[in-house]
């Protein structure tokens, strides 16, 4: 059943609602200042509360990247040694489509090869095994990379174990 109110009904809905939410101005001086410390209180509150979900989240990622990082690290061996296999057996279809297979499922989790060869040397991504000299070559540019290195995200897995000219 639909009800009809008239024009002076709705305005005294109107402001009985606005009355439940009116604030109380304080009579006194000492009653504003409890207020305004409260208020502070509260935005204090809310403020620290804030900070709190964010660094959850932040911790809760980290967690997550880790625990990728070490399942993913484990599986590098297994990578290699499969690469060194069909370098090996290089007429090997089967262990060309496992590799191809174990570098695709890895690309698709968001694991990247770090590039060194003809880079400049970047310690917080290559570690430089050998040292050449070589007037051709720019200064710490890498010319040779002994074991590739990886990235999950921006964590490094494993550094790049490379030869450095110059």
């Amino acid at each position: 059943m639909v009800t009809l109110m008239n024009k002076d009904e709705k305005e005294m809905e109107i402001v009985e609602e606005v009355k439940e939410e009116a604030v109380e101005i304080p009579d006194t001086v000492e009653e504003a200042d409890k207020v305004a410390e409260v208020n502070d209180k509260y935005l204090r509150l809310m403020a620290e509360y804030d900070n709190f979900k964010k660094r959850t989240q932040k911790e809760k990622i980290d967690i997550y990247t880790n625990a990728a990082a070490d399942v993913i690290e484990a599986l590098l061996p297994v990578s290699d040694a499969v690469s060194r296999a069909v370098e090996i057996e290089s007429e090997s279809e089967g262990l060309k489509l496992i590799k191809k297979q174990l570098d695709d499922a890895l690309k698709a989790v968001g694991v990247e090869e770090i590039e060194a060869v003809g880079q400049q040397f970047d310690p917080e991504l290559h570690n430089a095994v050998m040292h050449v000299e070589d007037e051709e070559m720019d200064n710490n540019t890498i010319v040779e990379e002994f074991a590739k290195g990886y990235k999950y995200k921006s964590k490094v897995i494993r550094h790049s174990m490379v030869k450095v000219a110059n």
